[in-house]
């Protein structure tokens, strides 16, 4: 189905057009097909301040949008007619749904534009990414509000137990499973595996690999329509990297390889190790040179940097190694087609456009700098000093994104003054609060 057809069907009456935040929520309104007919032509009008919500609409600064010199004034939104597909819950007539992104000043700071921007520039260079995404989650048996009043302690999981891989939990929970499958057909998601992983409730599921927008597009919509699936089934999900201390870390883990414009993969040379070309290892080097500084991207609320507590099986720093779960970047596949890397470095929490367009103009910088990478890891990246790392708090990664001359470049001024607006509002608001631990260590301190 084409947004054409759907226009020219007697029987369609509504349709919503969707744009994705800063936070990877997708945010947009229900428009009659008459109003589509004008939106598809000359955009709709929204405010950008609709990037400085932050995921339960608290707002956040973002200078010249929503401070003393902002006017809330609406810019407009470019429907993406490639984009179109269907709503799972809808009646026919009504479930259209197209993406946009913000043109003009408002793309400087809009996370689907800043995506396409850096893969032109590739594609300038005459690279081609191709990338797929695995989503972490958790669910749970529980709802919102019951959550809410158990103050988000003793929640009971999908699964009691741990359970990577386990066929058994995952038979017990197929009605889950087929209903994630379900909602894929109509929403185009290229969806190539779901399983078990290894916490109670943990699971993952993985966007097959493609070009363009369309695989970040499609995890956006992943992580939207599973968590209203588990609404409408009266469930929740989490995607907070660490949402208790005895959980493990949560995480997005981004696949990519790069090919030139005839098809040809570039990460490949049979007449090197592992198959790794001199190309590849030049990606591998602008991932080592670059993606430290743009932290904040891969780890974007305070609740990111307990992913990485002792005992979580996160990365131990920007470190790379072949079939090597213990670093950042893991090399994966044994032939022109599978091989690739995988960013283990993005939280769940992160936005897949940002973690997606810093990925690649990191790995497109090193290709074009012929950047060397460091040594890779043999054995335990654990039980070994990272070469280099990523920043390991919030004010760390703040500062090295606001200094950072390569992101203000690739992904552009503008967007870095923003997010790190928005990133240190949101810094500056929770270390105002007393969490419950502190009280119950430190209230009888003599």
């Amino acid at each position: 189905m084409t947004a054409e057809d759907y226009l020219a069907d007697p029987a369609s009456r509504f349709a919503t057009v969707a744009m994705t935040d800063t936070n990877g929520l997708l945010r947009g309104q229900m428009v009659s097909v008459g109003s589509l007919k004008g939106i598809m032509k000359n955009g709709m009008g929204m405010a950008p301040a609709q990037l400085a919500l932050d995921p339960t609409d608290a707002m956040l600064t973002i200078p010249g949008v929503n401070d003393d010199k902002g006017d809330f004034h609406d810019d407009p939104l470019q429907v993406d007619p490639a984009s179109a597909r269907r709503l799972p819950w809808s009646k026919p007539g009504y479930d259209l749904l197209v993406l946009s992104n913000y043109t003009g000043a408002a793309a400087q700071i809009c996370p689907r534009a800043i995506l396409k921007s850096v893969l032109a520039r590739a594609a300038d260079a005459g690279l081609v990414p191709k990338y797929g995404m695995e989503l972490e989650y958790t669910l749970f048996d529980e709802t919102p509000e019951s959550a809410r009043a158990k103050g988000y302690r003793n929640l009971k999981t999908a699964t009691a137990h741990a359970s990577h891989d386990l066929v058994l939990y995952q038979v017990v929970q197929t009605e889950w499973y087929e209903a994630v499958a379900g909602i894929c057909e109509p929403l185009r998601i290229d969806l190539a595996k779901m399983h078990e992983e290894i916490g109670a409730g943990f699971m993952e599921a993985c966007i097959a690999a493609g070009e363009g927008i369309e695989p970040a597009d499609q995890l956006v919509l992943l992580k939207n329509f599973i968590r209203a699936l588990a609404l409408r089934q009266g469930k929740s999900v989490t995607f907070m990297p660490r949402w208790n201390e005895q959980a493990d870390s949560q995480s997005i883990h981004l696949h990519i390889s790069v090919k030139d414009k005839d098809g040809k993969s570039l990460f490949w040379d049979p007449a090197e190790k592992n198959g790794v070309s001199r190309t590849f290892r030049h990606f591998l080097g602008g991932l080592q040179a670059y993606v430290g500084d743009m932290t904040l991207l891969f780890q974007p609320t305070v609740n990111s940097y307990r992913r990485f507590a002792p005992g979580t099986f996160a990365p131990p720093g920007l470190t790379w190694g072949f079939e090597n779960r213990t670093t950042c970047f893991r090399l994966v596949g044994h032939d022109p087609g599978s091989l690739r890397v995988e960013n283990r470095l993005p939280g769940a929490d992160s936005n897949p456009y940002l973690s997606t367009a810093a990925t690649i103009a990191a790995g497109i910088a090193g290709i074009l700098g012929e950047i060397e990478p460091d040594d890779e890891v043999i054995g335990s990246g654990y039980a070994q000093e990272p070469s280099r790392d990523f920043a390991r708090s919030m004010p760390e990664a703040i500062e090295r994104l606001r200094g950072s001359a390569f992101a203000k470049d690739w992904l552009g001024e503008r967007f870095v003054e923003a997010f790190t607006s928005t990133r240190q509002g949101q810094y500056d608001e929770f270390r105002r609060k007393v969490p419950d631990v502190e009280l119950e260590r430190f209230f009888d301190l003599g």
